[in-house]
């Protein structure tokens, strides 16, 4: 008879069409009286096939499989109204099928029966195993991260905490007001460095990168990623300390360079004005004529011009002292090295030769400290000159536009050629007897501070050319 205006066939077809497989069992022999279309499909057997089959000949050859687990499941639904397991099932080509599988008991009209529902889920469990071990994955990988990470909600309260924020900044993040650990103000909303602490302990430096995530409904914010940094800078601070001193170093070698040429040469004329105004002095005791007075005078009226002039040279040289880069040009700094220059190769009477460029030559630096690079390259120069018979001593200082842009500088001699220590610049050459080896080491320093090059090669028949390069400065 028709129910709601659908014949018993009907439902036949409706349960044919459902995609879930369908078993009918007897409530107490449990033999298989029906099969829906999608279970002899999945199976490969016809309802027919399927009926006379036992649970060995359609199940997993396993323990748990077994015909008196089935049946025990099987009357836990007779029992109970429901029994749920997994049930690996063996189609008729001897495939292995895993299902989730539900037994309810029915009562029909004419007898009591157990109807089996099951899906396969063999794809879905490997997707499961498969998610728990990417999972088990992301759990060791965040655990092992140096990197803290956390994530933010707007009123920087901490949404999640990985297990390595822990590590860093303690337990009890979970939930925390974040603004609690941060030492510089507010929490960061952009890439760079800040420190952060536990309440009540000294503060280290890390590293932080921000950005908005949104993952679903579960979690959205800020997240925060953080590493320490604290060693790199206090690296950082203790490489700028040694860079002060290095300059401080610098400074105080131009000075006693300096200060070495200018006790040398004032002492002459100072001397020479003396001996003259104690002659003239002498020649006033002795009645001598207004001539012979004014010669003398006007002699030491020179030497102690000359002497002045000498300080002059010093007091320019001086005022450039400064700690600062600036715009200036690298003939400029050779000319006012050139004096100094001169002196020490006076001493050794060695003849030094300028060959600069006629163009000028910008740079962007501190001037007393290029220029006490040119006076180092150039009084090693001199010094190895003066070992040298007389007539081949000669330094030449070349200024010249690099063939990349750059702007160089040679100091060229006629000696015995480059060293062969191959740590020349690092502060532990020197060929003088009485020598540190310490110019060498700064003039490298302050030309790499500068991005400039400094190195050494042969001079062409004899000798040695150290040369260094700086960028050409644009006004």
């Amino acid at each position: 008879m028709p129910v709601d205006g659908l014949a018993p066939a009907d439902f036949r077809e409706l349960t044919d069409a459902l995609k879930y497989c369908v078993l009918l069992h007897d409530d107490k022999t449990f033999e298989i009286l029906w099969a829906n279309r999608a279970a002899c499909r999945l199976l490969g057997w016809t309802v027919d096939e399927l009926k006379p089959l036992k649970a060995p000949d359609m199940s997993k050859n396993a323990r748990q499989y077994s015909r008196d687990l089935g049946h025990r499941w099987l009357r836990q639904a007779v029992e109970h109204g429901i029994g749920v397991t997994e049930w690996c099932y063996r189609s008729k080509d001897g495939e292995e099928v895993l299902t989730e599988a539900i037994a309810i008991r029915v009562e029909l009209s004419a007898r009591t029966v157990v109807m089996v529902q099951f899906r396969d889920i063999a794809e879905e469990k490997a997707v499961r195993r498969d998610l728990f071990r990417t999972e088990n994955r992301l759990r060791a990988f965040l655990g092992g991260l140096a990197e803290g990470i956390v994530v933010l909600d707007d009123g920087n309260r901490v949404l999640f905490a990985s297990e390595s924020a822990g590590r860093l900044l303690g337990e009890g993040l979970q939930g925390a007001d974040f603004a609690a650990y941060c030492c510089d103000g507010p929490v960061p909303e952009r890439e760079g460095r800040y420190r952060f602490a536990v309440p009540g302990r000294a503060p280290r430096w890390y590293a932080a990168t921000c950005q908005h995530i949104e993952i679903e409904s579960d979690l959205r914010g800020r997240m925060l990623l953080f590493y320490d940094i604290t060693d790199r800078v206090r690296a950082e601070e203790q490489h700028r300390r040694d860079t002060q001193y290095l300059d401080h170093l610098a400074r105080y070698n131009a000075m006693g360079d300096m200060a070495m040429a200018i006790a040398h040469e004032v002492s002459q004329p100072l001397a020479a004005a003396y001996n003259f105004v104690e002659g003239a002095r002498g020649r006033l005791g002795q009645g001598s004529g207004e001539e012979s007075v004014a010669w003398g005078l006007d002699n030491a009226v020179r030497q102690i011009e000359r002497a002045r002039s000498i300080l002059g040279s010093l007091r320019r040289y001086v005022g450039r002292l400064e700690q600062s880069a600036r715009l200036t040009d690298l003939n400029t700094i050779v000319r006012d090295c050139a004096y100094f220059i001169e002196l020490r190769a006076q001493e050794h009477e060695v003849d030094v030769g300028l060959d600069l460029t006629t163009e000028p030559l910008p740079v962007l630096c501190e001037h007393v400290l290029i220029g006490q690079v040119v006076m180092n390259l150039a009084f090693n120069a001199v010094d190895e000159m003066a070992r040298c018979p007389r007539p081949e001593r000669r330094v030449e200082v070349v200024t010249r536009r690099g063939a990349d842009g750059d702007v160089e500088l040679a100091v060229r001699d006629r000696g015995p050629g480059p060293p062969p220590d191959e740590r020349i610049f690092d502060g532990v050459f020197t060929s003088k007897a009485n020598g540190s080896g310490i110019g060498l080491a700064l003039s490298h320093r302050i030309v790499t501070r500068h991005g400039g090059h400094l190195d050494v090669h042969a001079n062409e028949p004899c000798g040695a050319v150290f040369r260094f390069t700086l960028p050409t400065a644009t006004a």
